[in-house]
């Protein structure tokens, strides 16, 4: 068997084995592409009417008035965006596992609903790009072990696709849409599978930073980072005294620096600690739409002075390594946010290729297969349909 024929099997097999999920994760992809600008047209709750003519709200005050629309639970932390938009207060527990938003104007303190996740059609469709609608601990492991195997397929088809001679590379680069349906889809497989390949590779990675921390961590390092790049909020000082009767009013304050430091920001997101271990964390953002332009500041709950550590979620982005910078990115080159609109519609149609080459590659080897195999029972004395080929 030729290298060629052998890495033809690998990539059938491969296909075989992670089509299915490739193609719901790429589906689930092209969907979730466009969420944001999809929910600025349909969500309204997610804008302040008319002008601000105040000031903003406190913490103390936007966290007191969502929690009277959820008896019993406590808020996490606080989103104010841009001037234009409500805050966000965040409620979230493990278990009893729940995730509730609450918009609050940040002027003047009405709240003008509150956000499920269990009734929200783009946070189903997540669950389904991060673990299949499986639970967890079963979900993500298939989705990570299948986007490693997509990763190679990648590369396998790129050997696949290789010309051998320049007459051969004309026919690589252009689909042949005169051709019978079967060469079409032959096309459609290696011509697109070719053209979508590098977006291909930047999706997969990026994904599988999130699905395994080996991964993670190896890429981590081999671009530069030094020491570990999991995501760490550091602790307060249990020890010391407080300056504060409770942990909203440090919160309060906290947030009064912060807008005092950065007077021009698109964003301020502060957390709101419930133990004594917490540190109050917070992230400036400078870039609408994005979450990588941003600076990390963690707090001392009782004293207030800000906590220092390493890793690629802390202090300023500009003074960032280019490990960490890149780290901070992910999430953005993922669904293409990096580059704006142009960078999402780039990454929705290479999710929609992504998810075309499971069915175009089946499609291959179903009629191969089918070629194979004996005719039987056949009519010797018939004659040729020369017409439709048999």
């Amino acid at each position: 068997m030729t290298f060629k024929k052998w890495i033809g099997k690998l990539h059938l097999y491969l296909g075989l084995i992670s089509g299915v999920v490739v193609f719901i994760v790429s589906l689930t992809g092209c969907i979730l592409a466009f969420e944001q600008e999809i929910k600025g047209f349909t969500e309204p709750h997610r804008f302040v009417e008319g002008r601000p003519k105040s000031e903003l709200l406190p913490p103390s005050v936007l966290q007191a008035r969502a929690e009277a629309f959820l008896p019993g639970k406590k808020a996490n932390g606080i989103l104010y965006g841009v001037p234009t938009r409500n805050a966000e207060v965040g409620f979230y527990n493990a278990d009893p596992e729940y995730y509730y938003v609450v918009y609050v104007n940040p002027y003047s303190g009405k709240v003008v609903k509150v956000w499920n996740e269990d009734e929200d059609f783009f946070h189903f469709i997540l669950h389904g790009h991060y673990y299949l609608w499986l639970p967890a601990n079963i979900g993500q492991p298939v989705v990570a072990t299948s986007c490693l195997i997509f990763l190679g397929m990648l590369i396998s088809g790129l050997v696949l696709w290789w010309p051998k001679n320049k007459s051969a590379a004309k026919q690589r680069f252009s689909v042949k849409w005169n051709g019978s349906w079967r060469r079409r889809n032959y096309d459609m497989h290696n011509v697109f599978g070719f053209y979508m390949m590098f977006i291909g590779l930047i999706l997969a990675v990026t994904g599988l930073v999130w699905g395994f921390q080996w991964f993670s961590q190896s890429l981590y390092a081999i671009t530069g980072g030094t020491g570990s790049d999991a995501y760490v909020i550091p602790p307060s000082d249990t020890i010391s005294p407080s300056l504060f009767k409770k942990p909203i009013e440090a919160v309060d304050k906290a947030w009064f620096a912060l807008q005092k430091e950065y007077p021009h920001n698109e964003g301020i997101n502060i957390s709101i600690p419930h133990l004594k271990s917490e540190s109050i964390y917070s992230y400036v953002n400078f870039r609408a739409g994005t979450y990588y332009h941003v600076d990390f500041n963690y707090f001392d709950q009782f004293s207030l002075k800000k906590i220092n550590i390493a890793g690629p979620y802390t202090g300023k982005y500009s003074e960032a390594s280019f490990a960490n910078k890149l780290r901070r990115m992910n999430y953005d080159i993922h669904v293409g946010a990096i580059l704006g609109l142009p960078g999402k519609i780039l990454a929705f149609c290479a999710s929609l290729v992504c998810a075309s080459l499971p069915v175009t590659g089946f499609i291959i080897w179903w009629g191969r297969n089918r070629k194979k195999r004996p005719a039987k029972n056949r009519d010797k004395s018939r004659k040729p349909d020369l017409v439709n080929g048999f």
